[in-house]
């Protein structure tokens, strides 16, 4: 039996990157997964759309659906998981990985800009999972992970990298401050009735899509990088497991549930929780 058959995964921001890798991983452990982003085609010039990662899991032999909703419209995401819910039932695991950072100095965030990041990174997460929890209580099981991010520490001197590199990230950690505590909290409230909620962040940088500053970053530091198959796996061992009220790093998860490090379809093992990741 492979650890998430018969669940329902619901996964945001999942036509690419982490979101996508997480979802082909889940539905090679029997996952039924439902994929979301704000279109069902390409954005721009991102690589990769919703509708080809459904495929592409089809047709390797999982069962996948997608659900179109724009998250900055609460309107949009007024019904969501109900929309989710409809492809297989009832979600049994929501990860709320879609988000969005400004890279500027701290100084010259607007508002607008700042409460953009705080709607999708903080508010999304929080009604996301305020919709998902009453199937979930009625099932007596259920879990919520929310994509975190380092940058939600406080920073430390002397600085790992450039100074500016601290700087403009620090709005968008601030936000995802915010989201650890609210999750610490709501893993308190919800663990009486067998829902295990917790927040994951890369170690350092997973490189998927990511901006030229934290690329630069990357290319000075390729001792940070991790590859995206650690953060699939990590969220796999949170999400059929019991842990609770963890902000914690995906390598960090790997090592202390002693899993290895498989391919996102789990056929290959690919190393442990010290495979270092490329620029590749």
């Amino acid at each position: 039996m492979r650890a998430l058959d018969g669940r329902v995964a619901f996964i945001t921001g999942s036509s690419r990157g982490i979101g996508k890798a997480m979802a082909i991983r889940f539905a090679a452990e029997g996952a039924s997964v439902v994929l979301s982003a704000s279109r069902i085609g390409a954005h721009g010039q991102l690589p990769g759309t919703l509708q080809e990662a459904v495929d592409e899991i089809i047709a390797a032999g999982g069962k996948a659906a997608a659900v179109v909703c724009d998250l900055l419209n609460p309107e949009s995401r007024a019904d969501l998981i109900a929309r989710a819910s409809e492809p297989f039932g009832p979600i049994d695991i929501l990860i709320n990985n879609a988000a969005a950072g400004v890279m500027k100095l701290p100084s010259q965030i607007t508002t607008a800009e700042r409460n953009m990041m705080f709607d999708l990174n903080v508010n999304v997460p929080v009604e996301l999972s305020q919709q998902a929890l009453a199937p979930m209580k009625e099932k007596g099981q259920g879990w919520i992970l929310n994509i975190s991010s380092r940058t939600a520490e406080l920073i430390e001197l002397p600085y790992p990298d450039m100074p500016i590199a601290a700087w403009v990230v620090g709005a968008y950690g601030a936000s995802k401050a915010a989201l650890n505590r609210y999750t610490q909290i709501m893993a308190h409230e919800l663990i009486e009735h067998g829902i295990y909620v917790n927040a994951m962040s890369p170690n350092y940088i997973c490189l998927t899509n990511v901006g030229p500053e934290v690329e630069a970053i990357a290319k000075r530091r390729p001792d940070m990088i991790e590859p995206v198959e650690m953060m699939a796996e990590a969220a796999l061992a949170l999400c059929s497991g019991s842990q609770v009220a963890h902000f914690c790093y995906s390598r960090d998860i790997v090592f202390t549930t002693g899993n290895k490090v498989m391919s996102l379809d789990g056929k290959t093992l690919l190393g442990d929780a010290r495979m270092p990741g490329t620029l590749e």
